[in-house]
C-alpha cells in the first residue's frame, strides 16, 4: 500500500502547507452564506429554519467543489515529476488512485466541517446524533465526488481542460442542486435536471439529518425542497441517498478503471510544452 500513502499523505501535507488556498476556500464559501443569507430571505419563507437550511447547503457545496477540485492534484503531481517515480515502479495503480480519491475525500470533509463548526455560531443546531450522520454523508460525498474529480482528471490530462471541465459540470449542477436557492422556487421545465442532478440528492438528505427532520411529513419535506414529487412519486431523502450511493459507487469504480489504463506520457509531454 505504499503508493496509497504516497499519494494520501502528500496531498495532505500540501493541503496543510498551502494557506492561501484554505482560506480561500473558506472565505468563498462564508461569502455565499452572507450573500445568500440576504438574496434568498423571501424565497425561504415556506422554510422553518432558513439559517440553518442555508448553512447545511452551503456546508455541502463546500465539500462538493473541494472534492472535485482537489483531483486537480494528480496533474500537479505528473507535471512536477512525483507521479512519475510511483507510477513506473511496481505499485498498481489503483493504490495511486485510491490515495488520490481518499486524500481529496479527507480534505473537503476537514473544510466541510470548519464550515459546519462556523454554522454553530449562526443558528444551526445539530443533535449529536445528527452531528455523525452529517459527518458520515460528507464522507459519502467526498468519495463520490473525489471519483468524479479523478475521473474528470484523467479523461482530461490537462490542468487548464481539467478546470474548464470542472467549471462547466460543477456551475450548472451547484446552482439547480437547491444548495443556495430552494428548488421549489426554481421554474417546472427545470425539474427533471434538479431530479437527476447528484447534487440535488446530497442537498437533501444532508439538510434531512442536519436539521433533525425525521419526524416530519412528507409534505412538508416537499414543499421544503427536501423530498420531490415526480409526477406522484415521491423522492425520499432515503432514495436519495441510495441515488447518490449508486453515482459515487460507478464513477468510483469509472476512475479506477480510467486511471488504471490512461497513457500518461502524452500528459507530462504536453505540459513540458506549455512550461516552455
Amino acid at each position: 500500500m505504499r503508493g496509497l500513502f504516497a499519494v494520501f499523505s502528500r496531498n495532505i501535507v500540501n493541503f496543510f502547507r498551502d494557506r492561501l488556498r484554505v482560506i480561500f476556500s473558506l472565505v468563498m464559501s462564508l461569502f455565499f452564506m452572507f450573500v445568500f443569507s440576504f438574496v434568498m430571505k423571501g424565497s425561504m419563507s415556506g422554510i422553518a429554519q432558513p439559517m440553518a437550511y442555508l448553512v447545511a447547503g452551503i456546508v455541502i457545496m463546500t465539500v462538493f467543489q473541494q472534492a472535485l477540485n482537489n483531483s486537480t492534484e494528480i496533474l500537479n503531481d505528473l507535471s512536477s515529476g512525483f507521479m512519475k517515480e510511483i507510477i513506473v515502479s511496481p505499485i498498481p495503480r489503483w493504490q495511486i488512485s485510491l490515495g488520490q480519491i481518499l486524500s481529496a475525500t479527507a480534505i473537503a470533509c476537514i473544510q466541510g466541517s470548519i464550515i459546519l463548526i462556523m454554522g454553530f455560531f449562526i443558528g444551526l443546531r445539530v443533535s449529536a446524533a445528527g452531528l455523525f450522520g452529517t459527518f458520515g454523508i460528507m464522507i459519502v460525498a467526498g468519495v463520490a465526488f473525489s471519483s468524479l474529480g479523478l475521473y474528470l482528471a484523467t479523461v482530461s490530462r490537462n490542468s487548464s481542460t481539467f478546470q474548464i471541465a470542472v467549471s462547466v459540470v460543477a456551475m450548472p449542477l451547484t446552482f439547480l442542486s437547491g444548495a443556495y436557492i430552494p428548488s421549489t422556487v426554481l421554474p417546472h421545465f427545470l425539474a427533471p435536471i434538479v431530479y437527476l442532478n447528484p447534487l440535488t440528492h446530497i442537498t437533501a438528505i444532508f439538510r434531512y439529518v442536519a436539521l433533525g427532520l425525521y419526524s416530519s411529513p412528507v409534505s412538508a419535506l416537499v414543499k421544503e425542497g427536501i423530498a420531490f414529487d415526480a409526477n406522484g412519486f415521491i423522492i425520499t431523502p432515503i432514495i436519495s441517498f441510495g441515488f447518490i450511493v449508486l453515482f459515487g459507487l460507478a464513477f468510483f469504480l469509472l476512475s479506477l478503471r480510467k486511471f488504471t489504463s490512461a497513457d500518461f506520457s502524452s500528459v507530462k509531454a504536453a505540459m513540458a510544452r506549455h512550461r516552455h
